[in-house]
């Protein structure tokens, strides 16, 4: 045998037996020896034996995530395979983000079927820094993979072996306090449907898969009656930066919450302009000149605020004031652990 390649003559019976400490034991050492194709060969027998009663979707899941990680081009196309459905159903991230974490565009491309998968991947990769031209590749996103020069720098997930990170972006955390209860209380407005909607695909997973609440509310008037319409009594208000709002949407738009399936930094990136659209009453002219989307970003005052709640699980609380049109929104959304 070549150096780093394994036999596969007690993977079979680990199968058999369903030995799933042992299906991970032995995806660990070919891991180490680098012996992608014998992990591959894990996936592919621990996947079939599901067939058979045998509960080995975690041995299957860990070979892709690991491959998709770590291996080679060739091969990691052949995990992010869109023809069975399966791959990634259950890894950590979606397979996409992961393998765009450690291969170029460059090195991928020419191994990857020009479906929606190889679009995903070359929108991770732009957001990672690679020049990146997607323009022969569905439009999944209907925004262009190269970042304007108004986006922020979105924060990426970082896989590792055994698990990953996920940071939110820095926020301010300087406060003024506010009684929004003593504020004007304008009636909200009834037409928000286009921006409550953009909020609810935003976070999605919080609230389908797990126990996440959103709330949108709109008036004409400030920040402080559109968190008071909210009901918020309470508050501390900090202004941010209209990349770091940005920034924030996605965040959230690439999360799962806290049982959710994470969807990965690309569909936050385009969650994010979705929303901005709907501020801007734009959704109606989509797809929307990236110029012109990050204009009224800079147009648009930006806050995030709490009701001195402790910070915990996952949480979006975003206000938006419209100065020019004098209107306001507040947003809340939350997941808990």
């Amino acid at each position: 045998m070549a150096p780093g390649v394994t036999v596969d003559h007690d993977l079979d019976a680990l199968v058999h037996a369903a030995d799933l400490d042992g299906l991970v034991r032995m995806i660990d050492a070919r891991s180490t020896l680098r012996d992608w194709e014998g992990v591959l060969r894990v996936r592919d027998r621990a996947r079939a034996a599901v067939a058979t009663g045998r509960q080995l979707w975690p041995a299957a899941t860990l070979a892709e995530y690991r491959v998709a990680l770590h291996g080679p081009a060739p091969l990691v196309a052949a995990v992010l395979d869109e023809s069975d459905g399966l791959s990634g159903r259950f890894t950590i991230g979606p397979l996409t983000e992961v393998a765009a974490q450690g291969h170029t565009w460059a090195e991928l491309a020419p191994h990857l079927p020009a479906g929606p998968r190889a679009s995903i991947v070359a929108h991770e990769r732009a957001l990672r820094g690679e020049p990146v031209d997607a323009s022969a590749l569905p439009a999944v996103f209907d925004i262009p993979a190269r970042l304007g020069a108004w986006e922020p720098s979105y924060p990426l997930a970082t896989y590792r072996d055994d698990g990953a990170e996920f940071p939110t972006p820095d926020l301010s955390t300087s406060w003024i306090v506010t009684d929004t209860a003593s504020a004007p209380r304008p009636a909200p407005l009834e037409d928000t449907d286009d921006v409550r909607l953009a909020v609810e695909q935003l976070v999605e997973p919080w609230t389908t898969a797990s126990n996440g609440q959103v709330d949108v509310v709109a008036v004409e008037s400030t920040v402080d009656a559109a968190m008071g319409a909210l009901g918020v009594g309470r508050a501390r208000v900090g202004s941010i930066t209209p990349a770091t709002a940005i920034a924030w949407l996605a965040w959230a738009g690439a999360s799962g919450g806290a049982h959710g399936r994470r969807r990965g930094a690309a569909a936050g990136r385009f969650g994010a302009w979705w929303v901005l659209a709907a501020l801007g009453d734009l959704l109606d002219d989509w797809p929307v000149e990236p110029d012109a989307l990050g204009d009224l970003a800079g147009e648009l005052r930006w806050y995030r605020w709490d009701a001195f709640e402790p910070a915990v699980g996952w949480s979006l609380r975003i206000a938006v004031e419209d100065p020019v049109d004098g209107l306001a929104w507040a947003i809340a959304a939350t997941d808990a652990v």
